[in-house]
């Protein structure tokens, strides 16, 4: 993988989500890719992306070291497949997809819903999931 940008629909694009993961908040700005769905996923707080009708909206993070990537690529998922997508404005980032098995909702996962009754939380459990991750890479 050649890790050039990541295009950030759901709980990534929380700046206090970011901080808690990899400790800053990398450059980044508004972009939105055609033909995707950023869709509710079943008993999870957080969406999946996939091929649907309609415009994914999110932000473009741009500048993410090789250790940032690695710490990203191990927090999500594995209902995920890190997937190159066209942005409307002609670029690419990479996205984390939902993969062909992943289960979805019919409705769009709610930006403020999430950041209402879920961030403050989401975010406590991100923290405490990286102290979890670092133990067990020094553990080696």
């Amino acid at each position: 993988m050649d890790p050039e940008a990541l295009f950030v629909y759901g709980s990534l694009q929380f700046p206090d989500v970011l901080v808690a993961l990899i400790d800053r908040i990398p450059d980044h700005e508004p972009v939105a890719a055609e033909g995707w769905r950023v869709a509710a996923l079943p008993e999870r707080v957080y969406p999946g992306l996939v091929p649907g009708e309609g415009i994914a909206r999110g932000f473009l993070l741009t500048g993410l070291t090789a250790e940032e990537w690695r710490v990203l690529d191990a927090f999500e998922d594995p209902v995920y497949d890190l997937t190159r997508i066209a942005l409307v404005d002609g670029r690419h980032g990479w996205g984390y997809v939902c993969n062909a098995g992943a289960k979805v909702e019919a409705h769009d996962w709610s930006v403020e819903d999430f950041q209402a009754r879920h961030l403050t939380t989401y975010v406590e459990r991100c923290a405490t999931w990286r102290r979890r991750y670092e133990q067990q890479e020094q553990a080696g």
